[in-house]
């Protein structure tokens, strides 16, 4: 009889124990690459990158137009004074090459700036709720990774 009611107490304690123990564990799901493309500041940050995009590209088009320019000139010439204005054709070339190295640095920076304080705000969004809600762990959707 003993043995049984030391069993009984037991079990009693134990499902107790794991009750406690499982609502200490709260588990939460977020789609954050939903949520970022829903937010405001992000429409506000492509289009600041359109922007800059745009002046790149009117740049490129005076530049490539300097090229032709100096290409057709270079082709109407003779074959003696081709050999010297041969330097300034390839010194535009290169000018088109780098000018769109720079540009695509350049406008990749400017993506991470602009992005970077809008990832911020919805990664401390996610937290916040995370502890207001007294969640263990929320887990993304999008990538495999633990947010909170």
């Amino acid at each position: 009889m003993i043995k049984k009611f030391l069993f009984a107490a037991v079990c009693i304690c134990s499902l107790s124990f794991v009750s406690q123990a499982q609502q200490a564990l709260k588990f939460g799901t977020v789609n954050s690459q939903e949520i970022f493309m829903l937010m405001p500041e992000k429409a506000t940050a492509e289009q600041t990158l359109q922007d800059i995009n745009k002046k790149y590209e009117d740049e490129f088009v005076k530049i490539q137009e300097e090229f032709t320019k100096k290409y057709k000139e270079y082709m109407a010439l003779g074959e003696t004074i081709r050999a010297r204005r041969m330097q300034e054709v390839q010194d535009s070339q290169s000018r088109i090459e780098s000018f769109r190295e720079m540009a695509s640095q350049d406008i990749q920076k400017q993506q991470e700036a602009l992005f970077a304080p809008i990832q911020q705000k919805l990664m401390d969004a996610i937290k916040s709720v995370g502890a207001e809600g007294k969640f263990t762990y929320i887990f993304d959707l999008a990538y495999p990774i633990v947010i909170y």
